[in-house]
Formats: structure tokens, sequence, C-alpha cells
């Protein structure tokens, strides 16, 4: 007679089939399939030297520069900062001499290690990745667990493959219902934000679940799973189904032949069971989600973009009424303004969050046949060499430079600015990226982060305008 077995979630199956050994402490040594490596991974590999060892098991480790790297040409002598350009060419120089596959300027496939990573078929379900990054979370879209890791944990893998680890909590998020016409993913991760806060997902992997994220395509989830960190996740994760495998079939590092059927019929196994139990849930109706805008310096200060900016006021805490005193003060607003109709400066399109082939098609569909507004600079990055490839074969490009977008390079470029690709003091930005914080985009930005569409709209109207009122859906 057989036992039945205890209902298990996607997290609980990865976990226990990487768990290598548990020591009496409570941490576990995991086993590590995939592990990306990018241009901040310097110190790591010096480490690595200085312990006289080399990376244990190259082949299970890929490299690319996103970082550091100019957006403007593929020349990394042109870096102004001496320090980074160094960084950017020890990663090469420290891949090759480790036997670690390496994507470098030269290469189509070079980008961000998060668009990367599933569009060459690198992440798979099942698996358990890392990166010394914390969006790694991105890679949980494809049914993998995947979280950031500090220098030593990345010289760690490189030693050992191997890592030890304390077992999150699971976290549900059931986001059910029809989204609404121009609300994209994007929406959905600020929304959930939102609600639950930037600690709200604190010692919990994150996964997502219901109706509305089962219609996502993968690049949506994607861009859910990224912003995972942002709601204090430690990993956001979606459960494989067939719109993941459709999306991994055929890709460069994906099996092929019988091996793929015999990783299908495993990829299967892995989705979590009805009733699996999770430690806290969430739900959230898909029909109350609009088309979102942050107003403040976390991604938690978000709003629908026909909502007001809140009055401190309001705040019985005395401390947070300070704080959003502070807050508001930094962005330039005022209690009780209109989000929308706030001019901006600059808009970006780009980073891990939002620069697939999908997010670039959802922008050049509000750009096209329109025209950026006087005194705003607007920018399009594509995330890898093959979203700026495909978009060219599809004439985005044009699109977005007929319309007096700059069509750059793959890189992360603004979303984080340590390239050069800067927002200027005091300049408002509309940015597709992952965060808001204060000098995020440089020394006295401020950014409102939003999806392509709305980025778009923004930068052909000079002001934060809700997409439905050009594409329709109101």
């Amino acid at each position: 007679m057989n036992t039945p077995t205890t209902p298990q979630t996607l997290f609980d199956r990865i976990w226990a089939r990487h768990a290598v050994l548990e020591r009496e402490d409570g941490q576990t040594l995991l086993y590590i399939d995939r592990h990306l490596v990018q241009d901040g991974s310097a110190p790591a590999f010096a480490m690595l030297r200085a312990s006289g060892r080399a990376p244990r098991v190259p082949e299970r480790a890929f490299a690319s520069p996103d970082h550091y790297v100019p957006t403007n040409n593929r020349d990394l002598s042109s870096v102004a900062d001496p320090e980074k350009r160094a960084m950017a060419q020890a990663l090469e120089n420290d891949s090759r001499a480790g036997g670690i596959r390496f994507f470098g300027l030269d290469d189509p496939r070079q980008g961000i290690v998060h668009v990367v990573g599933p569009e060459q078929g690198i992440t798979q379900p099942g698996m358990l990745l890392v990166c010394g990054d914390s969006h790694t979370s991105t890679h949980g879209a494809l049914g993998a667990l995947a979280f950031g890791i500090g220098a030593s944990e990345v010289a760690h893998v490189l030693a050992t493959q191997a890592l030890w680890q304390r077992k999150p909590r699971t976290l549900r998020i059931r986001v059910d219902g029809q989204l609404g016409a121009q609300v994209s993913a994007k929406d959905v991760i600020l929304a959930i934000i939102a609600r639950i806060g930037t600690a709200g997902a604190v010692g919990h992997v994150i996964e997502y679940a219901g109706s509305a994220i089962r219609s996502l395509s993968i690049e949506g989830r994607l861009t859910l799973c990224n912003m995972s960190i942002e709601a204090g996740g430690r990993a956001g994760m979606v459960s494989p189904d067939d719109t993941t495998f459709e999306y991994l079939a055929g890709r460069p590092f994906a099996p092929q032949g019988a091996a793929w059927d015999a990783a299908l019929a495993r990829w299967r196994s892995l989705a979590t069971d009805t009733d699996a139990r999770f430690d806290r849930e969430v739900t959230l109706d898909a029909a109350d989600i609009s088309p979102m805008v942050t107003w403040g310096n976390s991604p938690e200060q978000a709003l629908g973009v026909d909502g007001r900016i809140p009055d401190p006021a309001d705040e019985p805490d005395r401390e947070h009424r300070e704080a959003l005193r502070r807050t508001l003060d930094y962005m330039g607003l005022a209690p009780g303004q209109t989000i929308a109709g706030l001019p901006v400066d600059r808009v970006f399109i780009g980073s891990c969050t939002n620069g697939r082939i999908e997010d670039m098609r959802a922008a050049a569909a509000v750009a096209r046949g329109r025209r950026v507004a006087a005194g705003v600079e607007a920018w399009a990055v594509p995330g890898s060499g093959l979203v700026k490839a495909q978009a060219e074969a599809e004439g985005l490009d044009r699109v977005f430079t007929e319309a007096g977008f700059q069509w750059r390079y793959a890189g992360c470029s603004m979303c984080i600015g340590t390239n050069g690709d800067l927002v200027a003091p005091g300049a408002r930005c509309a940015s597709t990226s992952n965060r808001n914080f204060v000098g995020r985009q440089g020394p006295g930005s401020r950014t409102h982060l939003m999806s392509p569409a709305m980025a778009a709209a923004a930068a052909v109207t000079g002001r934060i305008t809700d997409v439905r009122t050009l594409l329709g859906g109101r």
C-alpha cells in the first residue's frame, strides 16, 4: 500500500531536490544548477584567486557584462570611469581564464543577464539559479528557484557549485480575473507592492498564481518575478505550464530531441499541487488594477494614474508623516495633486524589468505616428543584442527614431546609471525600471516607475498620461 505524500509547492520540490545536507542550525547546503555572472563580479573572482581555487564547474556558469557597459556604442574604452571600465574588462578576463562561457560586447547575445538567461534557454523549470544581483528573482517566471547572492557567496558558488541557505517561508499571491485594456504585468506588480508594501514578503518566496497570472506571457511573468525583490521577497516564481514549455522549445540551451521529451515529462511534475499549503496568502482582483505610477521614493508608493498624491497630514504616525513630507519635497509634489499631467523631462524604456521584445512592441505601439514632446529626452534601450536585432527586424527601431527616441545598445543603462547614463538633478523621469530610490538614476533625480506603454505615453505628451486615452480602453 502506497503511503500518501504531503502536497508540495513548486518551491518545496525544487528545494528538496537540490538539498545536499542540512546542518543543526537549520541551514541547508544547496546544489546550484546555473550561475549567471555579470560585471560586478570582479571581487568574487579576486577572492577565488586569493584562495588558490578555480571555478569548479565552469560549464554551469554564463557571463555577460551589463551594468557598466556603454549603450551609445560597443566600445568599452569609451566608459569614462576607469574603475568601472576595469570591472567590465575583468569579467571577460576572469571568464576566459576560468573556462566560463562569455557573451561579450562583440557577441549579439550580450545583454542584461536576466534577459539573456531566459532567451537563451539557460533558465529552465526546476533549476536552482543564482547571480550576484538582486533581480535574479526574474528567472522564477520559468518555474525555477532563482535569487541574488553577495560577492562572498558568488566566490563560494564558483569554488564549490553549492551554497548554504536557510529555507524561507512561502507566500502565494493570487490575481484572479481579467486585466483591463492597457494594464500590463508591470501594473500588476506595482499594484501588489502598493498593497503589501516593500517589506510585505520579507523572509518569503512568492509564488504568483490565479487566472490573471496564467494569462500573462512569459515576458509578462518575467516582469512580475523581477520585482519580487521590491516586495521584500527572497524570490518570485510561477509554476511552469504549457506557456512555459512553448517559450523554451528550440532555444539554444534548452534540451533537444529525446532530451526535450524527458525534460518536458519532468517539468510537468513540478507545478504546485492544488491542495498544497502556503505560510501566507494574498489575493487581488485583476479588475481593480489600472495603469500604475509611483509618486515617491519607494516602489510601494504607487497609485493608479487617475489617483492623487496623498497628504502627509492624514498619516497618524509622526515619523511616517515626516518621512512623507520629505518624500514630497524631494519629488517636488504637493498633497492632493493629480499624478496625471505631471510634466516629465526624461523617459527611459529598458532594464531587466522591461527591456524585452514585448516591452519594445508595447512602447512602439504608442510612439508610432507620434513625436516625442518638446523638451523631453527619450531613450529605448533593448535588454539584449537579440532583442535589439528582433526589434530592428520588425521595424521598431524606425518607429522609435522617427518619433524622436534614441535607439541604443543593450545594457542596464539608466536603470541604475553606473555606466554614466544619468538623469540630471531635479529632472523628472518616466522609467520602466524597478526602483525609484533617492538618486537611483543620478543624484537628485526624480523617478516615476511605470509600464513601457505608459512611459511612451509620457514621452509623446510630455507629461504622465493615462495610456488608455491614447490607445483606448477607458
